[in-house]
Parts: structure tokens; sequence; C-alpha cells
């Protein structure tokens, strides 16, 4: 019999309605795969290959390095870096020594790089070597004892590693903060430890991703080890991923979604991660070709750029499970043509919407397969639960009204890190007694669970999946010398889904010209990711206010959606 209060279960079939989720580390439950599959294949990347039983070796002598070079229980450390064999290996490598990790984004300016560094406390950094020069800028400024470098050629086979090597010349200073890949690895003491962190730990935050806030600074997520077991085994359930299946992990390592989804999930249920360093659609077929994965995952702008590139129809998809689409809303058009795409390349599935914050990891509701609804994000997914409620308050609202979309379950955060009045907002008790995530977004449920989101509370968009704040971009641009006052909107763009528009309103209440709007670009360019960077600006004498004075940026939305 149905609940009355989960009436989603009704399209669940023969998946449970609950599973266990395991109580181990990061580390353990690889570990724990990784005694059951030890020849099977964990990390592909670009033609070199890597059992579980390979994986764990590398493991277990990075966290030999770093106990022997000082990193210690407790501490943190960043990694700025691609979906690179380094970043798998130091992920767990951490988790096994008890320390915390923060994944960041490796294109983030410097100004956010020093941010990250010290909300973390982070003892060391990781980065590539192209990168090294925007690390040197900001690290005396940090508690940051050490910089890790590493290479993209560490892992590749050795003649594609060779030819890396001499048209990507990079050279590395020569500074005392400043150590080397092979160099770290050396420095082990050769004892292989068993795991410094225990399972019973896996409740405490481990992992720190950055999502950015409603003001100008991004807020740190805390997530546990057990936040990421449960996206695993509850993932696993509902796509039935099996030991031996293959994901493209095009998805990035420093985003929820891909960290989570494409290797986490993958590897702990004995499934292969085929890491793909920087995103092209030529990579990307060239993967989909060689591979033939059983599981494909990308942002809607991924699969819009596939549909368009000629090479796509030359995929087979005869071997594919599953094909999901998260991290922004997917436009019906593009479902439907990518359905047809699939169809006509060999595949009977479907490409299926999900929804999730960071604050939850990533995903927790999907499309039940076969049982889509246009314009749905689908219904939670085993072990989640969501519901509708009364904007600022616990009051769950009834079918069809809409409300602020909430979310309980085993992947929720620990909290945010050193924000205790934002962590008390976002993560609140019910009157059922649960702990919810009130995520910020707008929607409704109807009858049968189906979810629909229908917009952001908070001041928030995206462009090609990346969230972009728009507090942030104005903090940014009011800081020039030449600008008295900006709002930033997002608005329609046919291949990124919105792309930023700023209004300015100039210091010398001056029309502006093309040069300063260059200059402006550039100017955000250097403090900003590149997808929050606005692609129009507009200069305005005034902006419109409400009646208390402040900017009516919903006014400049609905003037550009007219």
């Amino acid at each position: 019999m149905i609940s009355d209060n989960k009436p989603w279960l009704q399209f669940y079939g023969d998946i449970p309605n609950e599973v266990e989720v395991p109580e181990l580390s990061l580390y353990g439950a690889l570990l724990d795969r990784a005694r059951q599959n030890p020849g099977l294949y964990a990390v592909e990347f670009m033609g070199a290959k890597f059992t579980f039983s390979e994986m764990v070796s590398l493991i277990d002598k990075a966290a030999d390095a770093l106990s022997s070079s000082g990193v210690e229980e407790g501490d943190c450390v960043t990694l700025a870096l691609p979906n690179i064999p380094n970043a798998v290996i130091l992920f767990y490598a951490l988790n096994k020594i008890g320390a915390k990790v923060a994944m960041v984004h490796p294109l983030s300016p410097a100004v956010d790089l020093e941010y990250y560094l010290k909300k973390t406390e982070s003892k060391w950094a990781v980065t590539i070597g192209q990168l090294v020069p925007k690390f040197m800028e900001i690290i005396d400024r940090t508690k940051t004892e050490k910089l890790l470098v590493v290479g993209i050629a560490d892992y590749l086979p050795t003649l594609k590693a060779v030819a890396y090597r001499l048209t990507n010349r990079v050279k590395i200073p020569n500074e005392p903060k400043i150590m080397k890949w092979k160099k770290f690895l050396s420095s082990g003491s050769g004892m292989r430890k068993g795991s410094q962190k225990s399972d019973a730990d896996c409740h405490d935050a481990s992992v720190i991703l950055f999502s950015g806030g409603t003001s100008d600074t991004p807020k740190g997520i805390l997530l546990s080890d057990f936040s990421f077991n449960a996206l695993a085994v509850n993932t696993q359930k509902t796509s039935d991923f099996m030991a031996g299946d293959s994901i493209v992990a095009i998805l990035p390592v420093f985003h929820g979604f891909g960290l989570g989804l494409c290797i986490h999930m993958a590897m702990v249920c004995g499934g292969m991660s085929i890491l793909i360093p920087k995103f092209s659609t030529e990579n990307y077929i060239a993967a989909l070709i060689k591979h033939k994965p059983q599981f494909i995952a990308g942002v809607p702008t991924l699969f819009e750029a596939l549909l368009r590139d000629p090479g796509f129809t030359g995929v087979r998809f005869d071997k594919l499970k599953g094909a999901y689409s998260g991290g922004d809303s997917l436009p019906h058009e593009v479902k439907m043509k990518f359905d047809a795409a699939l169809r006509a390349q060999g595949s009977k599935v479907d490409l299926l919407e999900g929804y999730g914050t960071t604050e939850c990891v990533t995903a927790c509701v999907l499309t039940p397969p076969g049982h889509y609804r246009k314009g749905s994000i689908g219904v939670p997914m085993v072990n989640m639960e969501t519901c509708i409620v009364k904007e600022d308050s616990t009051e769950v609202l009834p079918p069809n009204e809409e409300g602020e979309i909430c979310i309980a379950g085993p992947q929720l955060m620990v909290s945010y890190l050193d924000d205790c009045e934002a962590t008390a907002k976002t993560l609140r008790v019910h009157g059922d007694g649960k702990l919810w995530i009130h995520s910020g977004d707008q929607g409704y449920m109807d009858a049968d669970g189906y979810l629909y989101f229908k917009s952001r509370i908070k001041r928030i968009f995206k462009v090609s999946g990346v969230n972009v704040y728009p507090p942030q971009v104005e903090y940014v641009l009011e800081s020039h010398p030449a600008v008295s006052k900006a709002c930033v909107i997002g608005v329609h763009d046919d291949y990124q889904g919105k792309s930023v528009k700023a209004f300015v309103v100039l210091a010398d209440n001056g029309g502006g010209d093309s040069e300063l709007a260059d200059e402006l670009r550039a100017y955000c360019a250097e403090r900003l990711i590149k997808w929050s960077v606005p692609k129009t600006i507009v200069f305005r004498r005034e902006l419109p206010t409400t009646l208390v004075g402040k900017v009516a940026y919903t006014a400049l939305e609905r003037a550009a959606s007219n």
C-alpha cells in the first residue's frame, strides 16, 4: 500500500523503497569494493587503465607520503585539479588519514583561491603546473605551507606522456613551498599503515565543496562520508549500476555531480570512471565511441552541444543503460531531440532529468524511467523525501501549491563552514521530527509526488550548468572606480541556457561606451570564474527601485524576457 506521505513510491517498480547506507569512510567503502573486485578496472585516463587493486595501492602510497610530509588527521588540503588520476588518488588518500579535502575549481581567479585557502585554513594546496603562478600570487597571504604540483602527464601511457610534456612545457619555479608529485610520492616511509580514520567517524564532515551565497562570498558546504555513500547506494538502486559498468566522468571533480556520481558512486559500485580532464565535444564523442559506456551524465548544454556536432551521429549506444541530466533545467525540446538520437543510435533508454543541491551532494530527485512528465524534474530517489513549504516557514503545503522545495534523507550536509546563521536557516527540523534542507528553490509537487521547479528564491541562475550569483558579480563591478551601481540578471541564451547581463550606473553618471564595457569585462574576468563574467553590459543613468529603495532586479528581468 502506497503511503499518503510518499505517493511517488508507486513509480518505483522493482526498486526498493529504502536501502541501507554503509557506515564506512570514503576510503573504507572503496577498499571494501576493491576486496570484492580487485581485478576490475576502476579508472581509465586517456588510454591508461587502473584496476581496483592498483588504485588502492596508489592511494595507500599517497596517504603514506601525506603522513610522512606532515599532513595530519584534522588538517585540510585544497585540491584545485581537473579530472585526472591524481585528484582521485588524493581525494581518497586524504580521507584515509582523516584529513579534510576542499575541492575547488582550478580556473577560479586568484582572489577566490585566496578566499578558499583562508576559509578552510588549508595546510596544503594541490594544483597543476600551469596554475602555479596564480597560487604563488596569494599563498604567502595564507596559512598554506605547501603547494603540491601534479601533472596531467603523470599517469598517461608512456608515449602520450612524452608527447604531452614536449608540447606543454611548464617550468615550475624552485621555491621552498613547492613540491612536485614524484618527489612527494618518494617522501613516504614505505609503511602501509591501516586507515587512520575510523568508520565510526563517517558522519563527521570530511569534504568541503563551495557554492556561492547570496552575498559577495561563497559558502563552504561540509559533507560527510556517509552523505557520499548514501548518494552512491541511492543512485545504484535507482539506476541499476552494476560492477563492471562504466561512466564517462566529464563532469568536474570539484562539483558534487561529478565527484559524487561519476567517481565515488561508480567506484564503490565496482564500476569504471572514464576521466576526461577538459571538455570538448570532440573528446567526449571519442570517449563514447571508444568505451561504449553503460552510463552518461551531464548538464543540458553538454547534451545540446553533442546534438550540434556532426560527429555525434557516429556514436552507438547499444550498451547504454542510463543517461542523466542535471545541474540545470533540461529544456523539453533538448530532451526530445536527444531521446530521438538515442533511439536512432541503438539505445532504448531516455535522457532522464534530475534535481539536487550541493547541500545534499547532488541529485536527490530523478525522473522515473518510462514515466516522464513534461515540466517535471521527477520524484524523490530511494531514501530521499521532498516536500513543499510556505516560504520562511516549516508549514507543509498541499499538492499543486507553490512554495519552497525542501529535502530530507541521508544525503544532507553536516553544515555550512563557519556560518551558524546560514546553517540554521537552511537545516530545519519540521513537525515530523525530521531534518530538512530548505533549498531556496521555489516549486510545487503534484498529487503523485512529481516535483516541478519554478524559480530560485535566492538570486541565482546557471550558465552552462555553473552557478552564477548576481550579488557576487555586482560586488566586483561596484569595486571598479568607474562604477557607482550595478545590477546583474540572467537572460536566455540558446546555447548556455542563460548568460550574464549587467546594468551599470557610472560614478560620473555618464553614458559609457564599448571600450569601457570591454574594460569592465576584463576586470571581472580577473576576479570571477569565466561563467560569471557579463556577456552583455548596458549603461544606464539610473536603475529601477522598489518602494523601500532597493534595486528592483525583477523589473529588469521582466523587461529582458519581453
